[in-house]
């Protein structure tokens, strides 16, 4: 007797978000394309919001998946000594960290981003004795209480149900469009006794602020951030989770700015292959946890470890990578600069660094009626920002130039058809 077929839609609760926006079910993945289970492909400049940055199913990570199971090693080891830890921490201490003079201690806080913020958060109270946390406008650090106090997003807040407390935003860069010298109020906020601002205990940001809106932060703004926490004593939270691992050029994104934060959240991309994994990375004075103060039942994905290393190993031995994505991403920029030149009564903005890369539009309904028609025509891209009404692609950093420009001119026909002209 054959089984009844299962509405699995109707099943499914109603909190889905992306297969509203693209509908097809999608079977399988390689590289930098999907293809959904009549066969149709697609071209994914989404990434896994950014957990795919060497695209789908890596040959090379796929076989030390494979090989991994097939040897019957560890998959689930909670926070034991096991090979694969080890070969990670090794790889990931010899080519990522020492290279670029960081010190930091490694936590596995849990399986994904919000884990890491989390730690982040708890730790930089434990070690300073305060409570409130700067964030800043249009931040995204997550969807767990802790996180979400410090995100900016008011759809995101809201689901909270509870008063989300012990945070205060601050002004991002830019966002009085160069009409304020940067940190002029919060500065005068820590400094003037009367102001009502507790000496917060970190600040937390994003060089790169995806979920917010494809807003990228000067260096020197992120130097003048990292100069005010030492002069006021607080703690600097970098939260690289979506653009960390090579998104924006250099392995973390603060590279470009030369500061060194006390601490850094990785996720996403970390594992290489898509798979649950995070870090908290934390200077070694901060270092004070008491034994399973922080843990997680998942923290420990052995198999997530094995392909995180050897996607170091891979993509970071030199910097090929790093430079590829810098000339796909100026491409890219000149790009999204000629639409705006072509549509000037529509006030577009070119937005990003890297390939994290961004197109503002006047509202959300453009920029969603963009997306809806690259998705007919075979491209995944989505909306970010406080509106949604930028237009953000995050593709795989090992896409091909064909596919590059494959997309950008499907991007370019979306616009026309939008806007209306060809």
């Amino acid at each position: 007797m054959t089984a009844p077929t299962i509405d699995t839609v109707a099943l499914e609760s109603g909190v889905r978000s992306y297969s509203r926006n693209w509908p097809a079910v999608f079977s399988r993945a390689v590289g930098s394309t999907v293809w959904d289970e009549d066969g149709t492909p697609y071209l994914d400049f989404f990434a896994g919001a950014g957990a795919l940055n060497y695209g789908h199913n890596h040959p090379r990570l796929k076989e030390v998946v494979l090989d991994y199971f097939r040897s019957d090693q560890l998959v689930h080891s909670l926070d034991m000594f096991t090979t694969a830890r080890g070969d990670f921490l090794q790889t990931f201490s010899e080519m990522i960290l020492k290279p670029r003079g960081l010190d930091h201690r490694v936590a596995f806080p849990g399986p994904g981003g919000a884990n890491a913020v989390e730690a982040a958060l708890k730790l930089a109270r434990k070690v300073t004795g305060r409570e409130s946390i700067v964030n800043f406008t249009n931040a995204f650090h997550g969807m767990t209480l802790g996180a979400l106090s410090v995100t900016g997003n008011s759809l995101k807040r809201g689901g909270a149900g509870i008063p989300l407390v012990h945070a205060t935003p601050m002004p991002y860069d830019d966002y009085f469009d160069g009409d304020v010298p940067d940190f002029m109020y919060f500065e005068r906020m820590l400094g003037d006794s009367g102001s009502g601002l507790n000496h917060p205990a970190a600040v937390i940001v994003e060089s790169v602020q995806g979920e917010g809106g494809i807003n990228a932060a000067r260096a020197e703004w992120l130097r003048a951030l990292a100069d005010l926490c030492k002069k006021y004593d607080i703690l600097l939270i970098l939260d690289d989770i979506q653009m960390g691992c090579g998104r924006t050029g250099g392995f973390f994104s603060f590279e470009e700015a030369g500061i060194v934060p006390d601490i850094i959240c990785l996720s996403k991309s970390i594992s290489g292959y898509g798979m649950p994994m995070a870090l908290t990375l934390v200077r070694p004075e901060l270092d004070i946890w008491e034994p399973g103060e922080h843990n997680g039942t998942f923290r420990g994905f052995s198999p997530a470890f094995a392909t995180a290393a050897e996607a170091i190993r891979t993509f970071w031995a030199d910097d090929a990578l790093e430079r590829s994505t810098q000339t796909k991403g100026a491409h890219v920029e000149s790009r999204f600069n000629q639409l705006v030149a072509k549509y000037p009564e529509h006030e577009l903005i070119s937005k990003g660094r890297g390939l994290a890369r961004g197109l503002q539009f006047g509202t959300a309904e453009l920029a969603g009626r963009v997306c809806a028609a690259a998705y007919e025509r075979g491209l995944l891209m989505e909306t970010s920002g406080p509106e949604d009404e930028v237009m953000k692609i995050l593709p795989p950093l090992t896409l091909t130039d064909d596919e590059l420009n494959r997309g950008l001119r499907i991007i370019d026909e979306s616009v026309d058809a939008v806007l209306g002209r060809s």
